[in-house]
């Protein structure tokens, strides 16, 4: 299977694209610093495009074709997650509530952790029961990063 791969550069890290003409099939995000690609191939320029407009408070849902490469199960676990609104989180439980199973929790935060489509698939948006942010492969800081942004908390003056 032919994939293109590209760098995109974002304000928590280098986003590394991989996809084809089936579809976007991973969006990962890597600590080091990698130039960003300036050839993009037609099969990643909506994705691309789209994240940048995320990033700037102009997007609020994804609009791509997606191939994301995992089990029956986990894809299960990725629908729902792309049910979650922009600016909204869900607890881990009520995830496998939504699922039908409730004692699939650990099964399902494990397929959580292997989205492969970061910040499209937004795993990002499921917590603890306890409001804590539990478990991001991306890191919790990115984690804390992107609820922040989809839901940026309005100061108001008090004079």
């Amino acid at each position: 299977m032919n994939q293109d791969i590209i760098f995109f550069n974002t304000p928590i890290g280098t986003a590394k694209i991989i996809g084809n003409d089936d579809g976007i099939i991973s969006v990962s995000v890597i600590d080091e610093e990698i130039s960003p690609t300036s050839n993009i191939p037609k099969s990643l320029k909506d994705c691309v495009h789209q994240l940048d407009e995320y990033f700037q408070n102009k997007r609020i849902s994804f609009n791509l074709k997606l191939n994301p490469q995992g089990s029956g199960f986990q894809k299960k676990v990725w629908n729902e997650l792309q049910r979650i609104p922009y600016g909204k989180t869900i607890s881990y439980l009520d995830q496998s509530k939504k699922m039908g199973n409730v004692k699939a929790i650990r099964a399902i935060a494990s397929a959580n952790g292997k989205n492969p489509l970061w910040i499209i698939i937004p795993c990002h948006r499921v917590i603890g029961s306890d409001g804590s942010l539990t478990g991001y492969a991306g890191g919790l800081w990115r984690k804390k990063w992107l609820l922040e942004h989809e839901n940026p908390t309005k100061q108001t003056s008090l004079f």
